[in-house]
């Protein structure tokens, strides 16, 4: 039995120390981070039962990875640690009994006891040194008590303070490099237009861009850097508390988290800890859990370390995002401009408290860059709302003669034979006017949120009524009455009428929503709204060529030759006609014209975040009334940002490029004609 656990725990540990290579040295992860805590948790639990083959080298011992060859080694004034979990409302509980226990075999009273939770930044954790207020080094935390020099490409990040006013000759900040969602699916369509492959996550980007050899490749990655507390410190007096080092340092020009709070009782942290699980899908950074603190820094020494984990903090772990499953089976899809779309079906498996069983692989040159074949053990992401995505194929745990997939010679949906075009990630169904597939797409697209948004005719519904004949096209979907509906199976005349309805009100949608549910390749809701503030109809558009449409803030040359053979296809400029003939608004009403003079007249405005009483929506509406026009991106010309909660990366390059923004009570100023595109500086 002795032997049996004796070689269990040398197997655990080094299958352990593997994964820790992969995931801080290569930044690439070949399984989740839940199965990675439960070996580690098993290993622990075999240790704690057996002390006698506890070794100083175990990964329970030590913290992360030994640094890397490739930077000069910086040793940690103060060790950086790791933490202990909590899974469980029970756990949380535990872990403080453990600690009042501790203090009170000390002799130390907790009865004023506090705690801080913050969010637990899914990024690379890093220590900044300054001396004399003076930025002199950035190093990773390495193995607890060693890292990387990485100064030069930290020093790349602009929110990154390089002078602090009135400094002490000593302090040492410690906190997270991460990349915002939005930034890092900017940067992974670069990458993936470039023919490079796709980060699987944000950490992974984030932790790759710091280890670049070259400074500029690192300055090129858009990453940001949440600063939480502080290390090594001389002349200055001690903090009494974690939260007034968290105060100092923003009011010191770090980036600190605002949602950082304070506790009187764990059963406040508990409710925090749930507040931050709801709201985790809204942010534009990803957090793994909440890190929770005792406030008093006086009571950490008293608490001490076990093994690499201090007794003083820890940190709730929320449901994994990510899982390993088995591969079935490689399905492809045709989407609405023809697109063949690589499906994954799965042995089905929870992830993120929800049972997945298939998952995007997104299109074939991604699907051959990560080599992901049918059979393979894979690694599926679920994030919020976002569809599940194999990030990552087990090459390791491959059944033999497992063969590179390819994509079918002929539509799955129509037969055709697909095409490739050059320099495309996708193969394509050419057969646009009578492919059942794209046409259910176009369909599904049209009558959503974003576009028509007639409510009550959703997927099911849609491809129903393809299946019944009812419609072949969206033209069709307004020459559907009552008496149709009411015969069909489940379709009383409550909810017939509903329906007709709905579509019915749709009518009333704005031009620029019109133009985004036509479905042209590349068109989102944005520039729907653009075309139709530039063009005013959609026969105006119709006649225009490429250049003309070039001419459109935010169109480039290849969407405008898209939308140009769009609109010149026969079948598409018929459906125009006939929903037009329908109804529905091909031309620009005049409460929706810019009027002239207006506060905004000539602005161009960028809408990011979630503002506290207005939709984007509705934003953009009073924006467009007061002459402003509203723009996707940021640019030199964007005259001001609009931010709210949440904003993204648009926030970041709008202070980059010294673009003005804007609160709610900011815009007010702006509509009241207190701030003018020459004052905007």
């Amino acid at each position: 039995m002795a032997d049996s656990v004796e070689k269990r725990i040398a197997g655990l540990r080094e299958e352990l120390n593997h994964h820790i290579y992969l995931y801080h040295q290569k930044d690439d992860p070949e399984i989740s981070d839940e199965e990675y805590d439960n070996l580690y948790a098993e290993l622990k639990k075999l240790e704690e039962e057996h002390p006698e083959l506890v070794t100083g080298d175990s990964p329970t011992q030590r913290v992360g990875a030994p640094p890397s060859e490739g930077f000069a080694p910086v040793e940690h004034a103060i060790p950086m640690l790791s933490l202990a979990n909590a899974r469980t409302e029970e756990e949380l509980l535990a872990w403080e009994k453990r600690m009042r226990n501790h203090l009170e075999k000390r002799d130390v009273d907790a009865a004023g006891l506090t705690y801080v939770t913050e969010p637990k930044i899914d990024g690379l954790a890093i220590s900044l040194t300054y001396e004399n207020g003076r930025f002199v080094r950035g190093a990773t935390r390495g193995n607890g008590r060693v890292g990387e020099d990485v100064t030069h490409n930290i020093a790349t990040i602009d929110e990154l303070p390089k002078q602090l006013e009135n400094a002490p000759p000593l302090i040492e900040v410690r906190g997270e490099v991460y990349m915002p969602l939005e930034a890092f699916a900017e940067l992974n369509q670069r990458r993936v237009d470039a023919g490079q492959p796709a980060f699987a996550n944000p950490r992974n980007s984030a932790a790759g861009s710091i280890r670049q050899v070259d400074p500029k490749a690192t300055a090129e990655r858009p990453l940001s850097i949440w600063s939480y507390g502080i290390g090594a410190i001389d002349g200055l007096e001690p903090f009494e508390t974690h939260s007034a080092e968290v105060e100092w340092l923003a009011a010191n020009g770090f980036k600190t988290n605002p949602d950082t709070a304070t506790h009187k009782t764990i059963e406040e942290v508990l409710a925090r800890c749930l507040w931050w699980l709801d709201r985790r899908e809204d942010l534009d950074f990803e957090i793994d859990g909440v890190v929770i603190k005792v406030d008093q820094v006086g009571l950490w020494s008293e608490l001490g370390s076990a093994g690499r984990e201090p007794r003083w903090a820890i940190a709730w772990k929320f449901p994994p995002t990510t899982a390993t499953t088995k591969l079935n089976k490689i399905d492809w899809n045709v989407g609405r401009t023809g697109h063949l779309v690589p499906w994954a079906l799965l042995e089905p498996v929870r992830v993120g408290g929800v049972t997945v069983s298939n998952a995007t692989l997104h299109n074939e040159e991604d699907l051959a860059r990560k080599d992901v074949r049918e059979g393979d053990e894979v690694v599926v992401l679920r994030a919020g709302d976002v569809i599940p995505q194999v990030i990552s194929a087990l090459p390791q745990k491959r059944p033999k003669g497992a063969k590179k997939p390819e994509p079918p010679k002929n539509c799955p949906a129509c037969g055709t034979e697909i095409i490739k075009p050059e320099d495309s990630v996708f193969s394509i169904c050419p057969n646009r006017a009578g492919c059942p597939g794209q046409i259910f797409q176009h369909i599904k697209q049209f009558v959503s949120r974003g576009a028509m948004d007639i409510e009550g005719l959703g997927e099911k519904q849609v491809f129903r009524f393809l299946e019944e004949g009812l419609i072949k096209d969206v033209a069709d979907i307004y020459d559907l009455t009552q008496e149709q509906l009411q015969e069909l199976d489940r379709m009383g005349a409550v909810s017939s009428g509903n329906l007709i309805a709905e579509i019915e009100k749709s009518k009333e949608v704005p031009f620029g929503r019109v133009i985004y549910a036509l479905g042209m390749p590349g068109v989102g809701q944005v520039n729907g709204e653009i075309l139709a503030d530039e063009f005013g109809t959609i026969e105006a558009l119709h006649e225009a060529d490429p250049e003309r449409i070039q001419q459109t803030e935010g169109i480039g040359p290849v969407l405008a030759t898209q939308i140009h053979e769009s609109l010149a296809d026969e079948r598409t400029w018929n459906i125009v006609q006939r929903l037009r003939d329908a109804g529905l608004r091909m031309e620009l009403d005049e409460s929706e014209r810019r009027p002239e003079g207006g506060p905004l007249e000539g602005m161009s405005i960028v809408l990011t975040g979630t503002l506290p009483d207005l939709t984007r929506d509705e934003a953009g509406a009073i924006v467009k009334r007061a002459g402003g026009k509203v723009v996707g991106s940021v640019s030199k010309k964007t005259d001001y940002v609009i931010a709210g909660e949440s904003a993204g990366s648009k926030l970041d390059k709008a202070e980059k490029l010294g673009v003005p923004v804007l609160d709610r009570a900011g815009l007010d100023d702006l509509l009241a004609g207190k701030l003018s595109k020459d004052e905007n500086g």
